[in-house]
């Protein structure tokens, strides 16, 4: 691979919280290839495949879930890198990691953590997953955490840019082991944070298509979209709607990937070291200001007839629900807890509390329903939405 002068180096990686000896001793991998493959045979990641991505525990296997989100974020992702002469390996592991600290049923589930936790300092799903990469997914003997490399943690750290207020967990763990959170992060980063954008803009559209909750002909009034499909239209007269509509959804990917490709490049003219991109003052990766406007429209359509539809409101509602009796149930009685969390316990707050929702964070949308009506002796009717 041609590498780009401002991509990220593994052979110049900052390293590890935690120093590793022998660092080929299970085969030639550069420290990014081990980064992605210690995600991928964590258990937190496997626990993506039961977690929500838009709807909440779907009956449908059609659906996506937050695992085959992060497998087309990746896949994305990889695309980008490679085009721009960046570290595939990085990017990839980035996109696999990025919804690694969502709770069960989503933003419903981490709106009601955060409640639970307003006077121990709130719950924020980006921190979260650093806190369960860098703590709580501990397999090792010799440390906590799966020992990221600095590039992967500052880069899902910043997964939306250099922050301003820094949440609890994030904070603890940057004075542990500092990510420099004021500056931009890599380019990988960067193209991980356009890449989720892009797989959930067009993803959700075929979810949503599909579940009955999106009406083509309104979706057409997006002057983009209309335009993507009419040029389908002419292309396949005779093909079924069902293919013409993956066939949109594969035409708008494409060509939110060029233009960010095209985009980025220009914007990268002359950078001579990933310290260029971190000291740049702005994001590198990006849309172009027409795409970036029509990406807008595009968002706000699909909060008002998707993700803020009425089903899909009472849906929520019911799982902040669940999620906030969960916490109500374990804080009042400890001993419903796993025994493996009980036993680690803190016995003072904010620990205590933290703890908790340490655990509650990491069920998958099933779990999560089971342990409610093993606790309740009730279920939760209409639950899941599709």
């Amino acid at each position: 691979m041609n590498r780009a002068p401002y991509a990220s180096d593994p052979a110049r990686s900052r390293g590890r919280e935690f120093p590793i000896e022998g660092m080929l001793a299970r085969g030639p991998r550069t420290p990014y290839q081990r980064d992605r493959d210690r995600i991928v045979h964590s258990i937190a990641f496997r626990r993506l495949r039961h977690k929500t991505q838009v709807f909440i525990a779907p009956d449908g296997d059609h659906y996506r879930v937050r695992l085959t989100h992060s497998l087309e974020v990746a896949q994305i992702g990889r695309v980008i890198a490679r085009a721009l002469g960046l570290d595939e390996d990085l990017t990839e592991a980035l996109c696999l990691a990025h919804d690694i600290g969502h709770p069960p049923f989503g933003h419903a589930g981490e709106d009601a953590l955060d409640n639970a936790l307003q006077r121990h300092g709130g719950f924020d799903h980006n921190a979260h997953c650093l806190r369960v990469l860098m703590r709580l997914e501990s397999p090792y003997c010799e440390h906590e955490g799966l020992n990221l490399s600095w590039e992967l943690l500052e880069g899902l750290a910043k997964h939306n840019g250099p922050l301003g207020m820094v949440p609890w967990a994030l904070a603890e763990l940057d004075a542990d082991f500092p990510l420099e959170l004021r500056q931009w992060s890599s380019l990988e980063a960067q193209v991980a944070a356009l890449a989720d954008d892009i797989a959930y803009d067009n993803h959700d559209i075929d979810d949503g298509l599909r579940a009955g909750f999106l009406d083509l002909d309104e979706l057409l009034g997006l002057d983009f979209v209309a335009d993507h499909w009419r040029a389908i239209e002419r292309k396949f007269p005779t093909a079924p709607q069902d293919r013409r509509l993956r066939e949109l959804v594969r035409s708008q990917i494409g060509w939110m990937v060029n233009d960010v490709i095209g985009e980025t490049a220009a914007r990268a003219h002359g950078m001579a070291s990933v310290a260029d991109v971190r000291a740049a003052g702005r994001a590198t990766a990006a849309f172009s200001s027409a795409l970036e406007g029509q990406e807008r429209a595009l968002k706000t359509f699909m909060y008002a007839r998707l993700y803020h539809h009425p089903q899909q409101l009472q849906t929520a509602e019911r799982a902040r629900a669940v999620t906030a009796e969960l916490y109500a149930a374990y804080a009042q009685d400890p001993a419903l807890m796993e025994e493996g969390w009980l036993s680690r316990l803190p016995a003072d707050e904010p620990q205590r509390s933290r703890h908790i929702a340490d655990y509650i964070a990491g069920m998958t949308d099933r779990f999560a329903i089971a342990a409610h009506a093993r606790i309740y002796g009730r279920t939760v009717e209409g639950l899941s939405n599709v």
